[in-house]
């Protein structure tokens, strides 16, 4: 699919009006404020954002306000050379959420842990927990594809390993830029009953489950780590460009002082999480979107998204 890559926005660096100098005395340089420069994606909740709607764009508020810093963003569609062209350029200085094992960016110890799940109509009652479940065989199942090469996301390599092909319908993480929040249209698919069941990155699917008008079922995909090594499960941390230590660290420490109100966040945008004990269970039910609901995940293979 064609990419539709947005030229990057710099932000405008805040302006700061000098004082009047006293008579016979040399005037006082204005002190610049602190800025927090964020490399992030204007369309692709639920991550981010323009209009700084998204869970990480919630988090970079945080972030800011704990290192009483201006929030700066560097608008760039996150694609293959998002991070050469954003992060590595010197354009900013952090990307709020990258895998733990990221080897563009210095990571910061991680502050969620997600997995791909199932996500299936609650009313039709189905309960697929594994790759290995006879079901998968018969029913027609949505995978997300990535980038312009259509490469897979694990689930699709996971289907093809047990030869569960003829019966998958890709669907494009990038999707058409052109239309708001382009992850979402494989839990529409569900929803809509054109799919029977989609395989879906954790955030993305909690996120857009939620915003449907029918109740939709999330399940962990099983096993986390498909052998002899195809994980399913993935630590996100912050990314920083690398030798920037001292960030890095300011970072971490934030991570750690601020778990609470970061796990809060995640909850409400329905982060399905493996690295805490009320992520729980095995299932849960999405609620339908309700009238008035404040709510407005693609991260997938993200290595391979960001290079």
């Amino acid at each position: 699919m064609r990419s539709h890559c947005r030229n990057a926005v710099l932000a405008l660096a805040a302006l700061v009006a000098g004082g009047c100098s006293a008579p016979g005395r040399a005037a006082t340089p204005p002190v610049a404020s602190r800025q927090l420069r964020v490399c992030a994606d204007p369309n692709n909740l639920p991550f981010t954002n323009d209009r700084l709607e998204g869970f990480e764009n919630h988090l970079a508020a945080l972030v800011g306000r704990d290192l009483h810093a201006d929030v700066r963003y560097t608008w760039w569609a996150q694609r293959r050379g998002f991070v050469r062209n954003t992060l590595k350029a010197g354009l900013c200085d952090v990307v709020m959420g990258v895998p733990t094992s990221f080897d563009l960016a210095l990571t910061t110890r991680p502050y969620y842990r997600s997995t791909y799940v199932f996500v299936s109509r609650a009313d039709r009652g189905r309960r697929i927990e594994s790759f290995d479940d006879p079901a998968l065989r018969r029913l027609r199942i949505g995978v997300q594809m990535i980038g312009d090469d259509y490469s897979n996301a694990p689930p699709a390599h996971a289907l093809a390993q047990r030869h569960i092909v003829s019966n998958v319908v890709g669907y494009m993480v990038y999707g058409d830029y052109a239309q708001p929040n382009p992850p979402a249209r494989i839990v529409e698919a569900v929803a809509k009953g054109e799919i029977d069941l989609a395989v879906a990155w954790g955030p993305l699917a909690g996120y857009f489950a939620a915003q449907q008008p029918v109740g939709l079922t999330i399940t962990p995909v099983s096993p986390q780590i498909d052998l002899p090594f195809l994980p399913f499960v993935y630590d996100i941390s912050m990314g920083v460009r690398h030798g920037n230590k001292p960030l890095k660290e300011e970072l971490d420490r934030i991570i750690e002082r601020r778990r609470g109100d970061i796990d809060a966040i995640l909850a409400q945008y329905h982060v399905p999480r493996v690295d805490t004990a009320v992520a729980h269970a095995s299932q849960r039910e999405a609620e339908p979107r309700k009238a008035g609901s404040r709510l407005q995940s693609r991260r997938t293979d993200v290595a391979g998204a960001f290079r």
